[in-house]
């Protein structure tokens, strides 16, 4: 049956719409400049998982579901916009003591602060006596590749006593874990005490320990692994399933790792040179290789976060008078810089680098190190001008 006049005209002026908006849709973003996204090749089973957790990362916490009554923040995603570094507008606190002797104010809220509260409830405040530190929250992307590092790599990274007279002395951040931790595969026990490398001090022993203790202390959200309630200090039902938590793991042990940007430009490479020449090598390692995995694309693979994920002390300027584990006050682990150069995509267009986000640029980072970082402050000091423009490209790229 031929067509009619008027669907002839409407299946015409579909057709024009779809070319025109063609033409005028954004190309769609390249890959490298991205930081979220699976890492390629996951089977069914890890592909389903990761669109799971990442549904799950996102989701925004209520009274109904579980949300406080004391809080930080109603979703994983607030803190962690695009995968990406937080910012001062969204930081937190952490507090307890000064030694490595235990945080004696988990009883009294610790080791987090919660600022914010649910109608009917007060948010808290600081206690007598504690120090505190405010920390703006990193990115996520690459996090199982850290993850999976063996502790043989680690310990053969460290330098504690810096025998080699190079002014680093990184050291594994041996810290106790909690009974539900899966030990990694040969890992490396010392007075009942494991190496720990997730987050800014390195005091979490892995993923589910990160995660488990985030849905607790960032939204007051109980589960099997940490059922403790922030505000009454008692043992509550799971508010969050076992499966959710699972599944979050799974999407940050599998988000790829960032991609770095124009590799084979002269001047990127230019700046790499530079990078080793004034030992920011020394901390900022810029390979590593992951040891035993059950996921195919973890398992003894190279990648290059430019991290050791060991503690060093980075001197005055960044001691700030508060410890977890057994790091002391003036001790971070090495932040990977993957993905620095798109970090301001994921903080409003401007940088906010350090623990804190005191740092507004590159240059002030750099500038900001002392302690055993203090060799290569010193040298980017003394760098050129165009020197100094070559590796803020060469990071930049990153």
């Amino acid at each position: 049956m031929p067509l009619s006049l008027r669907t002839s005209l409407a299946l015409l002026t579909l057709a024009a719409t779809v070319m025109a908006c063609s033409k005028t849709l954004p190309p769609a973003p390249e890959e490298n400049s991205l930081l979220d996204g699976p890492i390629e090749g996951l089977s069914a089973a890890d592909q389903a998982r990761f669109l799971r957790g990442d549904e799950a990362f996102g989701e925004i916490f209520t009274s109904t579901s579980g949300l406080g009554p004391l809080f930080v923040a109603a979703q994983c995603a607030s803190c962690h916009p695009g995968d990406g570094k937080g910012s001062p507008f969204v930081r937190f606190t952490r507090f307890g003591q000064a030694d490595t002797t235990g945080n004696t104010y988990l009883a009294q809220g610790g080791p987090q602060l919660q600022h914010k509260a649910l109608p009917g409830y007060s948010p808290e405040v600081l206690p007598a006596g504690a120090t505190s530190t405010d920390l703006i929250a990193p990115a996520v992307t690459g996090l199982g590749y850290l993850d999976a590092v063996s502790d043989a790599d680690l310990i053969a990274l460290a330098d504690p006593q810096d025998l080699d007279g190079d002014g680093i002395s990184g050291r594994p951040h041996f810290n106790r874990i909690p009974d539900y931790a899966q030990l990694r595969p040969e890992s490396v026990e010392l007075n009942g005490m494991y190496i720990c490398r997730i987050g800014k001090k390195g005091a979490a022993y892995d993923l589910l320990h990160q995660t488990a203790e985030a849905y607790n202390q960032d939204m007051g959200v109980t589960s099997i692994f940490s059922p403790i309630d922030p505000l009454s200090g008692l043992e509550q039902d799971p508010e969050v399933t076992m499966q959710t938590i699972n599944d979050v793991v799974g999407y940050l042990k599998t988000l790829k790792a960032p991609i770095q940007r124009n590799p084979e430009k002269a001047e990127v490479i230019a700046g790499g040179e530079i990078f080793g020449e004034i030992g920011c090598d020394g901390c900022h390692t810029p390979v590593l290789q992951t040891g035993s995995s059950p996921i195919v694309q973890l398992d003894h693979v190279e990648f290059y976060p430019y991290s050791d994920l060991l503690l060093h002390d980075m001197g005055p300027g960044l001691d700030d008078g508060y410890t977890e584990g057994y790091a002391t006050t003036a001790e971070w682990r090495t932040p990977p810089l993957w993905g620095l150069g798109l970090s301001r995509d994921a903080q409003g267009g401007s940088y906010f680098l350090l623990h804190d986000g005191r740092a507004l640029s590159i240059e002030q980072a750099i500038e900001m190190h002392e302690g055993e970082g203090q060799q290569s402050a010193d040298a980017f000091e003394a760098l050129s001008g165009a020197d100094q423009d070559l590796l803020i490209e060469f990071l930049e790229s990153l």
